[in-house]
């Protein structure tokens, strides 16, 4: 997957943002404000970190070699992907994992501005 797949397929997520706090080279996704995907979108390889359901991060860790603990996140919630180790399909299912995830996590007011009770 190239970086431009990368970030169009978080950026596809409903109301997700691009932002830079941690300076150019790292875009961040976020929805309301919260995190959901952060990247350097020129490194090689290509890797994307990922909010996981705790669990589910240390399956997925146990089973695909490119799937590791959060770079410098929380390692029980945050799995960093290499993305052209794993398939397309699987990358953009982690996303929007990550991304359901953040939302779960929003006030009801601010799940309904997206029309997701």
């Amino acid at each position: 997957m190239r970086p431009d797949r990368l970030k169009a397929l978080c950026l596809a997520q409903n109301a997700a943002v691009e932002e830079f706090p941690f300076g150019p080279e790292y875009s961040v996704f976020k929805v309301e404000g919260k995190l959901f995907a952060i990247t350097d979108l020129q490194a090689t390889p290509l890797t994307v970190s990922l909010k996981c359901d705790p669990d589910e991060a240390v399956r997925l860790r146990a089973e695909h070699p490119a799937i590791v603990p959060g770079y410098h996140l929380n390692k029980r919630h945050w799995n960093t992907v290499t993305v052209g180790e794993l398939s397309a399909r699987m990358v953009r299912e982690l996303i929007e994992d990550s991304y359901d995830l953040v939302v779960a996590g929003l006030t009801k007011a601010q799940r309904l501005r997206l029309d997701r009770p």
